[in-house]
Protein backbone atom coordinates (compact mmCIF):
# COMPACT_ATOMS: atom_id res chain seq x y z
CA UNK A 1 0.00 0.00 0.00
CA UNK A 2 1.20 3.40 -1.27
CA UNK A 3 2.40 5.89 1.54
CA UNK A 4 0.46 8.56 0.50
CA UNK A 5 1.85 11.34 2.79
CA UNK A 6 5.27 10.54 1.86
CA UNK A 7 4.43 10.40 -1.49
CA UNK A 8 2.91 13.77 -2.02
CA UNK A 9 5.96 14.87 -0.24
CA UNK A 10 7.67 13.28 -3.00
CA UNK A 11 5.72 14.63 -6.05
CA UNK A 12 5.87 18.36 -4.43
CA UNK A 13 10.02 17.80 -4.24
CA UNK A 14 9.92 16.48 -7.85
CA UNK A 15 7.71 19.98 -8.50
CA UNK A 16 9.41 22.42 -7.00
CA UNK A 17 12.95 21.50 -8.15
CA UNK A 18 11.99 20.58 -11.51
CA UNK A 19 14.01 16.94 -11.81
CA UNK A 20 14.14 13.95 -9.86
CA UNK A 21 18.11 14.02 -9.20
CA UNK A 22 17.82 17.50 -7.26
CA UNK A 23 14.42 16.17 -5.53
CA UNK A 24 16.34 12.99 -4.49
CA UNK A 25 19.06 15.18 -2.87
CA UNK A 26 16.84 17.22 -1.08
CA UNK A 27 15.12 14.41 0.62
CA UNK A 28 18.31 11.96 0.36
CA UNK A 29 17.04 9.55 -1.40
CA UNK A 30 17.71 7.92 -4.59
CA UNK A 31 16.80 9.16 -8.18
CA UNK A 32 15.21 5.47 -8.57
CA UNK A 33 13.51 5.84 -5.28
CA UNK A 34 11.55 9.12 -6.21
CA UNK A 35 10.68 7.79 -9.45
CA UNK A 36 8.93 4.39 -7.89
CA UNK A 37 7.50 7.15 -5.78
CA UNK A 38 6.05 9.28 -8.63
CA UNK A 39 4.89 5.90 -10.52
CA UNK A 40 3.19 4.57 -7.88
CA UNK A 41 1.10 7.92 -6.66
CA UNK A 42 -0.19 8.05 -10.36
CA UNK A 43 -1.08 4.21 -10.52
CA UNK A 44 -3.02 4.77 -7.17
CA UNK A 45 -4.21 7.85 -8.12
CA UNK A 46 -5.22 6.23 -12.00
CA UNK A 47 -4.18 9.65 -13.25
CA UNK A 48 -0.61 11.04 -14.87
CA UNK A 49 0.53 13.90 -12.97
CA UNK A 50 3.51 14.70 -14.88
CA UNK A 51 4.68 14.75 -18.61
CA UNK A 52 8.07 13.81 -18.74
CA UNK A 53 10.81 14.40 -21.50
CA UNK A 54 14.63 14.17 -21.95
CA UNK A 55 14.73 17.72 -21.28
CA UNK A 56 11.56 18.88 -18.65
CA UNK A 57 9.22 17.82 -16.63
CA UNK A 58 5.10 19.92 -16.81
CA UNK A 59 2.36 19.10 -14.83
CA UNK A 60 -0.66 17.97 -16.08
CA UNK A 61 -3.72 19.82 -15.39
CA UNK A 62 -4.48 16.67 -12.56
CA UNK A 63 -1.03 17.05 -11.56
CA UNK A 64 -1.59 20.82 -11.07
CA UNK A 65 -4.76 20.18 -8.83
CA UNK A 66 -2.55 17.78 -6.97
CA UNK A 67 0.26 19.89 -6.28
CA UNK A 68 -1.66 22.33 -5.25
CA UNK A 69 -3.60 20.35 -3.10
CA UNK A 70 -0.71 18.77 -1.69
CA UNK A 71 1.12 21.77 -1.02
CA UNK A 72 -1.76 22.88 0.99
CA UNK A 73 -1.86 19.88 2.95
CA UNK A 74 1.88 19.26 3.86
CA UNK A 75 1.87 22.85 4.73
CA UNK A 76 -1.21 22.44 7.62
CA UNK A 77 0.74 19.12 8.86
CA UNK A 78 4.06 21.53 9.61
CA UNK A 79 2.03 23.41 11.28
CA UNK A 80 -0.04 21.06 13.10
CA UNK A 81 3.38 19.60 14.03
CA UNK A 82 4.78 22.82 14.69
CA UNK A 83 2.31 23.35 17.22
CA UNK A 84 2.27 20.33 19.36
CA UNK A 85 6.18 20.63 19.23
CA UNK A 86 6.17 23.83 21.13
CA UNK A 87 3.65 22.09 23.67
CA UNK A 88 5.81 19.58 24.29
CA UNK A 89 8.71 22.32 24.89
CA UNK A 90 6.65 24.89 26.80
CA UNK A 91 3.40 23.80 28.95
CA UNK A 92 0.92 25.86 27.68
CA UNK A 93 -3.12 25.41 27.69
CA UNK A 94 -5.54 23.84 30.57
CA UNK A 95 -4.18 21.57 33.52
CA UNK A 96 -6.70 19.31 34.79
CA UNK A 97 -5.29 18.42 38.04
CA UNK A 98 -7.70 15.82 40.87
CA UNK A 99 -6.09 15.88 44.54
CA UNK A 100 -8.15 15.11 47.78
CA UNK A 101 -9.99 17.26 49.19
CA UNK A 102 -8.11 17.47 52.45
CA UNK A 103 -4.25 17.59 50.78
CA UNK A 104 -5.63 20.39 48.58
CA UNK A 105 -6.65 23.12 50.91
CA UNK A 106 -3.76 22.07 53.32
CA UNK A 107 -0.70 21.52 51.16
CA UNK A 108 -1.35 21.75 47.31
CA UNK A 109 -2.72 25.40 47.46
CA UNK A 110 0.27 26.50 48.52
CA UNK A 111 2.82 24.81 46.40
CA UNK A 112 0.87 25.57 43.31
CA UNK A 113 1.73 29.37 44.08
CA UNK A 114 5.18 28.29 43.42
CA UNK A 115 4.26 26.34 40.50
CA UNK A 116 2.10 29.06 38.48
CA UNK A 117 4.74 31.36 38.98
CA UNK A 118 7.29 29.01 37.07
CA UNK A 119 4.40 28.30 34.12
CA UNK A 120 2.39 31.57 34.05
CA UNK A 121 1.19 30.14 30.56
CA UNK A 122 -0.59 27.46 32.30
CA UNK A 123 -4.42 27.32 33.23
CA UNK A 124 -5.64 25.29 35.61
CA UNK A 125 -8.65 23.58 36.83
CA UNK A 126 -8.65 21.75 40.03
CA UNK A 127 -11.33 19.38 41.38
CA UNK A 128 -10.96 18.85 44.85
CA UNK A 129 -12.79 15.32 45.84
CA UNK A 130 -11.51 12.12 47.79
CA UNK A 131 -13.27 10.06 45.51
CA UNK A 132 -11.19 8.25 42.90
CA UNK A 133 -11.82 9.70 39.50
CA UNK A 134 -11.73 8.23 36.36
CA UNK A 135 -9.23 10.15 34.69
CA UNK A 136 -9.90 9.03 31.13
CA UNK A 137 -13.25 9.33 31.18
CA UNK A 138 -13.36 12.69 33.39
CA UNK A 139 -10.91 14.38 31.38
CA UNK A 140 -8.03 14.52 34.36
CA UNK A 141 -4.51 15.24 33.13
CA UNK A 142 -3.13 14.21 36.81
CA UNK A 143 -4.50 12.90 39.75
CA UNK A 144 -3.06 13.36 43.40
CA UNK A 145 -3.87 10.05 45.51
CA UNK A 146 -2.23 9.09 48.86
CA UNK A 147 -2.30 5.24 49.36
CA UNK A 148 -0.88 2.35 51.29
CA UNK A 149 -0.48 0.44 47.51
CA UNK A 150 -1.69 1.10 44.06
CA UNK A 151 -3.08 -1.22 41.37
CA UNK A 152 -0.09 -2.46 39.57
CA UNK A 153 -2.12 -1.24 36.28
CA UNK A 154 -1.89 2.19 37.60
CA UNK A 155 0.80 4.56 35.84
CA UNK A 156 2.30 6.49 38.76
CA UNK A 157 5.16 8.27 40.73
CA UNK A 158 5.61 8.19 44.15
CA UNK A 159 6.27 11.73 45.28
CA UNK A 160 6.76 11.48 49.24
CA UNK A 161 5.94 9.33 52.01
CA UNK A 162 3.06 10.34 54.47
CA UNK A 163 2.86 9.03 58.13
CA UNK A 164 -0.28 8.34 59.60
CA UNK A 165 -1.11 9.99 63.19
CA UNK A 166 -3.96 8.07 65.59
CA UNK A 167 -5.00 10.40 68.03
CA UNK A 168 -7.77 11.47 69.97
CA UNK A 169 -8.46 14.99 72.00
CA UNK A 170 -7.22 14.67 75.82
CA UNK A 171 -10.96 14.92 77.12
CA UNK A 172 -12.20 12.02 74.84
CA UNK A 173 -9.02 10.35 76.62
CA UNK A 174 -9.32 11.25 80.40
CA UNK A 175 -12.94 10.04 79.67
CA UNK A 176 -12.16 6.67 78.01
CA UNK A 177 -8.65 5.94 78.93
CA UNK A 178 -5.88 5.50 76.47
CA UNK A 179 -5.78 2.12 74.91
CA UNK A 180 -2.41 0.56 75.73
CA UNK A 181 -2.45 -2.04 72.22
CA UNK A 182 -4.15 -2.22 69.24
CA UNK A 183 -6.23 -4.17 70.53
CA UNK A 184 -7.86 -1.63 72.87
CA UNK A 185 -9.14 -0.06 69.93
CA UNK A 186 -12.19 -2.06 69.63
CA UNK A 187 -13.31 -0.68 72.80
CA UNK A 188 -13.06 2.71 71.74
CA UNK A 189 -15.27 4.84 69.98
CA UNK A 190 -14.05 5.20 66.17
CA UNK A 191 -13.79 8.24 63.59
CA UNK A 192 -13.08 6.02 60.18
CA UNK A 193 -12.07 7.16 56.91
CA UNK A 194 -14.72 6.22 54.27
CA UNK A 195 -12.02 5.74 51.63
CA UNK A 196 -9.31 4.19 54.17
CA UNK A 197 -8.23 1.14 51.63
CA UNK A 198 -7.99 -1.04 54.52
CA UNK A 199 -11.85 0.13 55.16
CA UNK A 200 -12.55 -0.70 58.73
CA UNK A 201 -10.04 -3.92 58.91
CA UNK A 202 -7.17 -1.72 60.62
CA UNK A 203 -3.55 -3.72 60.66
CA UNK A 204 -0.81 -2.31 62.64
CA UNK A 205 2.90 -3.44 62.66
CA UNK A 206 5.64 -2.36 65.30
CA UNK A 207 9.61 -2.14 65.24
CA UNK A 208 9.75 -5.04 65.97
CA UNK A 209 7.68 -6.72 63.07
CA UNK A 210 4.99 -8.03 65.05
CA UNK A 211 1.60 -7.16 63.45
CA UNK A 212 -1.80 -6.91 64.95
CA UNK A 213 -5.19 -7.36 62.34
CA UNK A 214 -8.48 -5.60 64.10
CA UNK A 215 -11.87 -4.90 63.03
CA UNK A 216 -13.22 -1.39 64.50
CA UNK A 217 -16.57 -0.82 64.78
CA UNK A 218 -16.80 3.32 64.13
CA UNK A 219 -19.28 5.45 65.65
CA UNK A 220 -19.02 7.62 62.34
CA UNK A 221 -17.49 7.28 58.77
CA UNK A 222 -16.51 10.20 56.47
CA UNK A 223 -15.00 10.84 53.55
CA UNK A 224 -13.32 13.68 54.63
CA UNK A 225 -10.31 13.68 57.20
CA UNK A 226 -11.13 17.08 58.57
CA UNK A 227 -14.56 16.64 59.62
CA UNK A 228 -13.52 13.46 61.53
CA UNK A 229 -10.65 15.80 63.08
CA UNK A 230 -13.72 18.26 63.90
CA UNK A 231 -15.17 15.55 65.32
CA UNK A 232 -12.52 14.14 67.05
CA UNK A 233 -11.65 17.67 68.70
CA UNK A 234 -15.47 18.06 69.98
CA UNK A 235 -14.28 14.39 71.81
CA UNK A 236 -16.12 12.51 69.77
CA UNK A 237 -13.48 9.31 69.29
CA UNK A 238 -10.28 8.45 67.94
CA UNK A 239 -9.48 9.34 64.47
CA UNK A 240 -6.29 8.34 62.23
CA UNK A 241 -5.36 11.09 60.29
CA UNK A 242 -2.61 12.05 57.61
CA UNK A 243 -0.04 14.41 59.39
CA UNK A 244 -0.67 16.93 57.26
CA UNK A 245 -4.25 17.37 58.57
CA UNK A 246 -3.58 16.91 62.62
CA UNK A 247 0.07 17.86 62.91
CA UNK A 248 -0.67 21.61 64.18
CA UNK A 249 -3.27 19.98 66.58
CA UNK A 250 -0.49 17.67 68.06
CA UNK A 251 1.71 20.73 68.36
CA UNK A 252 -0.68 22.71 70.47
CA UNK A 253 -1.82 19.62 72.73
CA UNK A 254 -5.77 19.57 71.32
CA UNK A 255 -5.39 16.70 70.39
CA UNK A 256 -3.28 13.33 71.39
CA UNK A 257 -0.87 10.58 69.53
CA UNK A 258 -1.89 7.69 70.60
CA UNK A 259 0.42 4.27 70.52
CA UNK A 260 3.26 5.74 68.25
CA UNK A 261 5.33 2.52 68.83
CA UNK A 262 2.40 1.09 66.23
CA UNK A 263 2.02 2.31 62.69
CA UNK A 264 -0.61 1.38 59.61
CA UNK A 265 2.08 0.61 57.62
CA UNK A 266 3.82 3.20 54.91
CA UNK A 267 1.41 6.20 53.01
CA UNK A 268 2.66 7.77 50.02
CA UNK A 269 1.59 10.57 47.87
CA UNK A 270 1.29 9.07 44.33
CA UNK A 271 0.94 11.41 40.96
CA UNK A 272 -1.13 9.14 38.84
CA UNK A 273 -1.44 9.95 35.20
CA UNK A 274 -2.64 7.99 31.84
CA UNK A 275 0.40 7.08 29.60
CA UNK A 276 4.32 6.95 30.05
CA UNK A 277 4.42 7.51 25.86
CA UNK A 278 4.02 11.10 25.25
CA UNK A 279 3.66 12.46 28.57
CA UNK A 280 2.86 16.01 27.58
CA UNK A 281 4.98 18.94 29.22
CA UNK A 282 2.38 20.03 31.76
CA UNK A 283 1.61 17.14 33.29
CA UNK A 284 5.41 16.48 33.18
CA UNK A 285 6.17 19.92 34.37
CA UNK A 286 3.60 19.45 37.48
CA UNK A 287 4.73 15.60 38.60
CA UNK A 288 8.44 17.50 38.71
CA UNK A 289 7.21 20.16 40.39
CA UNK A 290 5.25 18.24 43.03
CA UNK A 291 8.67 15.73 43.49
CA UNK A 292 10.86 18.53 43.86
CA UNK A 293 8.58 21.10 46.59
CA UNK A 294 6.00 17.93 48.24
CA UNK A 295 8.41 17.65 50.71
CA UNK A 296 8.79 21.55 52.01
Amino acid sequence: MIDMMKAMQAFVAVVDKGNFVSAAEMLNTSTAAMSRQISGLESHLGARLLHRTTRRLSLTDAGQEFYSRSQSILSDLAEAESIVGQQVMQPKGTLRISAPLSYGVHELARLLTGFRQRYPELQLDIDLSDRVVDLANEGIDVALRISRALSSQLIARKLLDIPMIMCASPAYLKQHGYPQTPEDLTEHDILNYSYLATGDNWSFINAEGEEVHIRVQPKVHATNGDVLKTLALADGGIIIQPDFIVEQEIANGTLTALLPEWTMGTFSLYAVYLSRKHLSAKVRAFIDYMAEHARE
